[in-house]
Parts: C-alpha cells; sequence; structure tokens
C-alpha cells in the first residue's frame, strides 16, 4: 500500500477513538453519579410538577397516575391544557381518583407564542406555588421514590437543574426497537462524552428539576417562547448562571409512540436539522463518530480480509460492548440484548439522516416552515415559500 492509503486508514480509525472515550466516560460516569445521587430522606422540600399538555398520549391516565402515587410528604401537580382538550377526562378521573393529592388544572397559556409548550411553561411556573419546580413531558411514567431521588442534589445550592437518563416502556414495533436502540447505544454515549469534556449544559424535556430563582436568572420562560429544543435551552441557561447542571442515573420511563417509519424519520431529521443551526460546528464534527461508513471506506480503500475484520470486527465489538455498558450496566434495561443486531441499521439510518439534515435550511414547527436565526425562529415569509425545503 501507498503512503495515502496507510493514512485514509488511519484517518478511518478514528471513530473508535471516540468509542473508547465513550466506553471510558460511561464507566467513570455511573460510577461517580451512582454514589453522588442517593436520595437524601431528610430532604423533602415543597415541590410543584408541571406538566404542559396537549392532545392525548397513549397510557397517559397511567404516566400521569405515576406522579400520584410519589412517596414524598408536599407537592403539588399543576397541569395548563386547552379547554375541551381530548386529554380532560383523563385529568378529570384523575382528580377523581386521589383526592388525597394537590392537582391543580390551568386552562390555556394566555399567550400567543410559536412554542405552545413553553408558552404554557410561562404560566405553570407564575402559578406553581413552590420553589423547586420538577417539569416533565407529558409521556413520562415514573416510580414512587423519582421525587425523593431528582430533588436530592438541591441539597447543594450550587446546583440549579437536574436532568435524568430516559429509556421507552416497551416498543411495540421494529420503528420503537431502533429508537430504543439508537437512543442507549448512540445517544447517550454522546451524553457521556458531552459530561466527561465538558460537563452537563442541557436538560431533556423527559425531566427538568430546577428552581424559580434559577428561571427568573435568565428571564423566565418567555426568553425562549419563539426557540426550539426549550429543554436544551432551559438547561444552557442556567448553566451559563454559574449553576451546576446535573445528570441524574435514574431512570425514566417514556411511553414510545411511532405508529410508523416515515413519522420517526422525519421528526429525527427535524431533530438534526435544528442541531445543526444551532451548533454547526459541533454537528459537523459528528464526522469523526459514525464507525460503520468509515469501516466501509476502509474495505473500499484495501479490500481484504485483514481489513475487513480488523475495522467492522473493531467496529461491531465497540459498539456491543457500549450498548452493554450503557444499556445494560449503567441503566439496568431489560431486552437490551434481543436489540442489539439492530445496532447497525441505526447506525446506517443515522448517517444517511445526518447527510441529509445539510440540505435542510428551514424546520416545519405545527404545519408552519421557520428558518432558525440567533437561535429563534423566524416565520418563512410567504414570497420565500416555493424555494424552502420542506
Amino acid at each position: 500500500m501507498t503512503f495515502v492509503a496507510y493514512a485514509l486508514l488511519a484517518l478511518c480509525a478514528i471513530p473508535f477513538i471516540y468509542y473508547l472515550l465513550s466506553l471510558y466516560s460511561t464507566v467513570r460516569y455511573f460510577r461517580t453519579s451512582r454514589s453522588d445521587s442517593a436520595p437524601n430522606p431528610d430532604f423533602t422540600p415543597p415541590i410543584s410538577c408541571l406538566k404542559p399538555v396537549k392532545g392525548l398520549d397513549a397510557e397517559a391516565y397511567e404516566n400521569y397516575a405515576s406522579f400520584c402515587r410519589q412517596d414524598y410528604p408536599d407537592y403539588e401537580i399543576v397541569f395548563c391544557v386547552d379547554p375541551g382538550d381530548p386529554t380532560l377526562p383523563i385529568l378529570e378521573k384523575l382528580i377523581r381518583d386521589f383526592p388525597q393529592r394537590r392537582i391543580r388544572l390551568l386552562f390555556g397559556s394566555g399567550r400567543d407564542a410559536v412554542n405552545d409548550k413553553v408558552a404554557r411553561l410561562t404560566r405553570l411556573v407564575a402559578e406553581a406555588q413552590h420553589e423547586y419546580f420538577v417539569i416533565t413531558d407529558s409521556d413520562v411514567r415514573v416510580q414512587p421514590d423519582y421525587l425523593h431521588t431528582v430533588i436530592s442534589p438541591f441539597r447543594d445550592p450550587h446546583v440549579g437543574a437536574a436532568t435524568c437518563l430516559y429509556s421507552a416502556t416497551e416498543e411495540k414495533n421494529l420503528t420503537e426497537k431502533l429508537q430504543s436502540i439508537g437512543m442507549i447505544s448512540d445517544f447517550f454515549a454522546g451524553v457521556m462524552v458531552a459530561w466527561q469534556l465538558d460537563g452537563i449544559k442541557f436538560t431533556f424535556g423527559q425531566t427538568i428539576v430546577t428552581t424559580r430563582k434559577a428561571i427568573a436568572g435568565y428571564g423566565g420562560y418567555p426568553t425562549i417562547e419563539d426557540r426550539p429544543a426549550d429543554d436544551v435551552y432551559a438547561g444552557r441557561l442556567v448553566a451559563e448562571q454559574g449553576y451546576e447542571v446535573k445528570l441524574l442515573p435514574y431512570v425514566v420511563h417514556s411511553v414510545a409512540d411511532f405508529d410508523s417509519l416515515r413519522e420517526f424519520l422525519y421528526k429525527r431529521l427535524r431533530w438534526m436539522t435544528v442541531m445543526r443551526l444551532m451548533r454547526p460546528w459541533g454537528h459537523l464534527g459528528l464526522i469523526f463518530t459514525w464507525g460503520l461508513p468509515w469501516s466501509l471506506v476502509a474495505v473500499a480503500i484495501h479490500p481484504s480480509l485483514t481489513v475487513a475484520a480488523a475495522y467492522l470486527g473493531t467496529y461491531l465489538s465497540l459498539r456491543i460492548i457500549m450498548t452493554w455498558l450503557i444499556g445494560i450496566w449503567g441503566m439496568k434495561q431489560p431486552r437490551v440484548w434481543k436489540k442489539m443486531p439492530l445496532i447497525p441499521l441505526w447506525d446506517a439510518m443515522a448517517f444517511i439522516i445526518w447527510l441529509a439534515s445539510f440540505a435542510r435550511h428551514t424546520i416545519r414547527w405545527r404545519g408552519i416552515n421557520y428558518y432558525l436565526r440567533d437561535g429563534r425562529l423566524t416565520a418563512v415569509a410567504p414570497r420565500d415559500a416555493p424555494n424552502v425545503s420542506r
């Protein structure tokens, strides 16, 4: 082989360095965080659980009821929902079934915002009774020790926000299994590396724990009413104030709801486009995290059994170990082994979606096309619409 061929083969091995960093970060994270995040029964401040709700999610009653079964002394649950929303009968049943819980319904956000969820959060924060907030999406289901666990880091006044790992309750089809294995083997691997290199400066919508003071410090939720990825911004803006943002090893469950592969791919492409527009250089840097395509390039450069075995074998081995570490050893999730054969399919799909995201310059949000400029959504003018990528 020529020097150029050797150089290209070395380049093709860069994703393996990323995988090894992911493995190291994962082991260090779980060993460190498990000892740091044990619940403290002596720290039980009153909590407001805030739920912006729109539409009827699958298994909605069980999701909401899990918050009513908390082993915690003092908390309220506040929903913000539109009058006539299909989930309203479920919420009324919840109030009847759990009379011992303080459950309040707020009707409408009273605001006109691009991101209606954030508009609802603006009202929820304003009308919440307590100083500590636990904000969760409507498809989240938790265990009775949830509030005790997620509030524990706030014993330290330097902590301004916390978030949790999450997994699907049960995958009913191939699309949901792909989503699940992708989160465990790919998305959370990147989160572990971010934790190792730069700390956690974001939160996930499945759990945002924060304080009234931290939210007020960045101007409140009206500040991000015209932004996508509001959960990411909520954590970032807290971190920018000098607070610590904690990633807890506690796993909450999210009810899988992808009915079709097309719907899944569309949402994934929208999310990747948002990430590219928000962090263009970081998004471009993902090129060095895709082990499968680089391994195939290596085989194309030098098509031999030795190269194929070395690159593809290393790729598969590291991906399987990574998935085992995160999903089984770290998150204690069942049925992960059965989904591991889907890892190469997920990696191929994720790489193609990443490539496709470079061709998009707008995102579609609730039926309207938007540009993302300076992190804010700006509606596409009608005269520009024919030239907009959808």
